[in-house]
């Protein structure tokens, strides 16, 4: 809705945490206000108490289409603002008229009543409204879970065993979301399908249980938000389990000015990329499982879009329910109204992720990760107070889209230093120190670090 767009428009990616704020000092305001007014008559108080009960109720029910969660708390805040209010403004003192004790009492004893009352409906809204968001989809009629080549499984080579470096794989729960859904959507796999159309000679409509017994693939890829900073964490690997996306364009084929492949999810959001990229090698996804384990809702359950090389923005369509071809001047996508790039390819990158703070002086182990998706990671180098670049020791990638941890050793003397990387990808281009912001396309720079040698 509009307030989403607003939201998602003035703040970014901080749009979720915006909006819960802002719920929250509203409904603080309300409550406040409401009880302030009812002093002495309960009505107004009554009526926004049983305002924000109703509301919970119907977030409970999934038609308003809010965190039943968020709305709960809104109640909660909103009453305990009211009776703030109330109390604040009933406070000790000398009535101007004679008052009536007994009357008096009942009022109180109303108010608390309406209070309770609205307490127990958005406690019972609450509990109905956290078993329907969290009711998890069907199981997946077929395995997908086991590794498919053994080959993929990460072996010593593929890591380094050093305490505060990023896992060469990041485990789902810990992977990072960005995404425009201020609540997640519950999919029935039973009742969703993915429709492939626009200029396609064979319109194709694919169940999850169609998209199963295709030959599924796996692959680690390292996936990357357009909003990372430069040393951010909006960026991680995983073992992405599903169906070839070139398979799914062949069948269905092709027209003659099929510029632009759509991605459009179940709640509306599109991204848009030419579909010449599909064909290049870099084998895109439609996505069923996430390092073994089908998709969490969070991440596009049942089936979401992962392409290599490219920032989520203009590929990575979570919840996926239309692939649809046009041309490139046809359709600008949900970011590209938005001011930002319509071409995103992911930026060569590296970051430090250990030391950090206090070390003691002499010999430090540096250490962190880096990627460039498509071309692969060939080096890595840090420099240390502004010096000459010192080489690092890199992991073996588990894929040319993946990324690698990399380490090297530094000596620091006692004192205040910086410590900066760099990465050079496999086509011998060297990141560049050249500091940028993310908008429009992506952010460059050096990542570096300030560390104390005691």
């Amino acid at each position: 809705g509009w307030l989403k767009e607003f939201a998602i428009a003035t703040f970014g990616t901080a749009d979720k945490t915006a909006l819960v704020f802002g719920t929250v000092v509203l409904a603080a305001a309300i409550g406040w206000l409401a009880g302030a007014v009812s002093r002495g008559r309960g009505a107004p108080l009554g009526l926004v108490f049983g305002g924000f009960g109703a509301l919970g109720a119907w977030a409970a029910s999934g038609e308003l289409g809010a965190e039943p969660v968020l709305v709960i708390g809104a109640t909660a805040v909103a009453v305990a603002a009211g009776i703030g209010g109330f109390v604040a403004l009933a406070g000790p003192g000398t009535p101007d008229a004679p008052t009536d004790g007994l009357a008096e009492d009942r009022s109180r004893r109303r108010f608390l009543g309406m209070a309770g009352a609205a307490g127990v409906v958005a406690l019972t809204a609450g509990v109905v409204g956290r078993s329907l968001s969290t009711r998890a989809p069907a199981a997946p009629a077929v395995a997908i879970g086991p590794v498919l080549d053994p080959a993929l499984v990460p072996g010593p080579e593929h890591s380094f065993a050093i305490a505060g470096l990023t896992p060469i794989v990041v485990p789902n729960p810990d992977f990072y979301r960005i995404d425009t859904a201020l609540v997640v959507p519950r999919v029935d796999p039973a009742r969703w399908s993915v429709r492939v159309g626009g200029l396609v000679d064979t319109p194709l409509e694919l169940t999850y249980d169609a998209l199963l017994a295709m030959d599924l693939v796996e692959e680690h890829v390292t996936i990357a938000c357009v909003s990372n900073e430069v040393g951010g964490d909006l960026v991680g690997n995983a073992r992405w389990t599903g169906v070839r996306l070139v398979e799914v364009l062949e069948r269905a084929g092709l027209q003659a000015g099929a510029t632009q492949l759509i991605g459009r999810s179940v709640d509306g959001f599109t991204v848009g990329f030419p579909p010449e990229l599909v064909f290049d090698g870099r084998e895109p996804l439609i996505a069923l499982a996430m390092n073994g384990d089908p998709l969490p809702a969070a991440h596009g359950y049942p089936a979401r879009l992962i392409v290599p090389g490219l920032y989520g923005y203009v590929s990575a369509t979570k919840w996926l329910s239309e692939i649809e071809l046009t041309t490139w001047d046809a359709f600008n996508a949900y970011w590209i109204r938005r001011g930002w790039a319509k071409e995103a390819p992911v930026k060569t990158q590296s970051r430090i992720d250990v030391p950090r703070g206090r070390v003691p002086a002499g010999e430090v182990v540096v250490a962190g990760v880096a990627w460039a998706p498509l071309h692969g990671v060939a080096a890595v180098e840090v420099a240390v107070d502004g010096g000459e670049w010192m080489p690092c020791e890199l992991t073996e990638p588990l894929s040319s889209h993946a990324w690698v941890q990399w380490r090297g050793t530094v000596q620091l003397s006692p004192g205040t230093h910086g410590i900066a990387v760099r990465a050079t990808d496999g086509t011998g281009y060297v990141q560049t120190a050249d500091r940028a912001a993310p908008a429009p396309d992506g952010a460059t720079g050096h990542h570096a670090v300030r560390i104390i040698g005691e």
